[in-house]
């Protein structure tokens, strides 16, 4: 039931802060308790009148077809991306993920963010090759049926584009919901071959430190990844929750580099040549490059810092009833996995841990929850995220006071959402 229509180090709250606090556990129970009562309430009398009453006429029937491939309810009420187009470019834009519509920590396929350059390219798989060159010892070619052969493995893992929340460093908050402002972020189950396998029998010649991926789409993507990231924990995906990698998100195969920013999970994966520099592409040095407030220039700044979201009031709900509600909102970290999520009711004076839905894994989503009674008063809600690094969640004074606002990517401080009288939620500053 539904009631409502790169990173700093923070300061723990104290044990005298926390003391004054009613923990989670004791909102949890009293959230659970009064729930069952208004179950048990409605179970007299409404049970026989609802066995009395008429079925529907569809419900009484047998029902429709069925299809080789599942599809939503209806296109009206189902879920669906925000999509921004740049319409004087063909193929280039973005598509959020709604966030603030869906539940758990999967993002399913066809809700998956995307960030095209130049469009979806139309690639034959019986004609799609990847290529291993550079330096290294013995220079490899694989098709898709003999990549299929390898040994796979599987990890559920997020993907966030370095302009995740990008509008933020703006003067003026957002008023959407929080999957169309902090939606270019998604988590999958991505199965494929490590890549380490595939470049330890290429033979990687000592001096190489950097790989540099690109892939077939029109706008030549191509990134300088280091070695050392590549044979740690990088995949070959050619399968995305199950099924093979759509052809939006980068059939028949694309990298996954897990916690690293969007743009070197390369999609339509082409070549991989071994170097012992970087490339310095456009995507290296012009794009996603972060400048400072002293006008310096931050390249390579790869890994996501960590961050939490509430997905559960936000802005565009209304709350419609006073008395317990539900808060629940999604953190991730590039750094490791999250150890905690705090959330304030009271404009950042306290702090409460809310619970975090298992399975808590490492460069994935986590799914926070907290049970909050709501008395009508204007309020404002609020979360920050830990990492097992010993990372906080920034503040936004803080980030921009250590960041400056020339940026354009990498943000991830604390999101602040006000509750009016009347139950409106608005996206605010504090």
């Amino acid at each position: 039931m539904r009631l409502i229509k790169k990173s700093s180090v923070a300061a723990t709250p104290s044990e005298t802060e926390k003391s004054k606090t009613p923990s989670a556990t004791s909102h949890r129970r009293q959230f659970i308790k009064r729930a069952a009562g208004v179950v048990s309430l409605g179970a007299t009398g409404t049970a026989t009148q609802l066995a009395a009453e008429k079925l529907p006429e569809s419900w009484q029937v047998p029902g429709g077809d069925f299809s080789n491939y599942g599809q939503p309810r209806t296109a009206i009420d189902s879920p669906i991306r925000w999509v921004s187009a740049d319409r004087s470019l063909s193929g280039d834009g973005v598509s959020w993920t709604p966030l603030h519509a869906l539940e758990g920590t999967i993002t399913p396929n066809g809700l998956h963010f995307e960030r095209h350059h130049n469009g979806v390219p139309v690639i034959d798989p019986a004609r799609w090759q990847l290529t291993i060159h550079g330096a290294v010892k013995q220079p490899l070619v694989f098709d898709l049926n003999t990549l299929h052969r390898y040994p796979m493995t599987s990890r559920i893992s997020f993907i966030e584009c370095g302009g995740n929340s990008n509008s933020l460093w703006h003067p003026t908050p957002a008023q959407a919901p929080t999957g169309y402002v902090h939606g270019l972020v998604s988590c999958s189950e991505w199965t494929g071959v490590p890549l380490s396998v595939l470049m330890d029998e290429a033979g990687i010649d000592k001096n190489a430190r950097w790989l540099i991926a690109d892939g077939y789409d029109a706008s030549g993507v191509a990134v300088s990844i280091p070695m050392d990231k590549i044979l740690d924990d990088t995949l070959v995906a050619l399968y995305q929750n199950g099924e093979p990698v759509r052809p939006e998100n980068g059939f028949p195969a694309r990298l996954l580099v897990p916690g690293w920013e969007g743009i070197v999970n390369v999609k339509w994966l082409r070549a991989l040549r071994a170097s012992d520099v970087p490339q310095m592409s456009r995507f290296d040095t012009v794009s996603y490059t972060d400048l400072q407030k002293d006008g310096s220039i931050e390249r390579f700044s790869f890994e996501m810092g960590v961050k939490s979201v509430i997905t559960s009031p936000t802005a565009g709900d209304t709350l419609s009833q006073h008395g317990y509600h539900q808060i629940s909102g999604l953190a991730w970290t590039g750094s490791g996995q999250v150890s905690r999520v705090e959330v304030s009711t009271d404009g950042g004076n306290h702090w409460i841990e809310a619970v975090l839905q298992p399975p808590v894994l490492d460069k994935a989503l986590t799914r926070f929850r907290l049970p909050w009674r709501w008395d009508g008063a204007p309020v404002t809600l609020r979360s920050r995220a830990y990492d097992s690094n010993g990372l906080a969640q920034p503040d936004r004074a803080t980030l921009l006071e250590n960041r400056g606002t020339n940026m354009y990517y990498h943000y991830n401080a604390v999101v602040v959402f006000s509750i009016a009288a009347d139950g409106s939620v608005r996206h605010v500053y504090a």
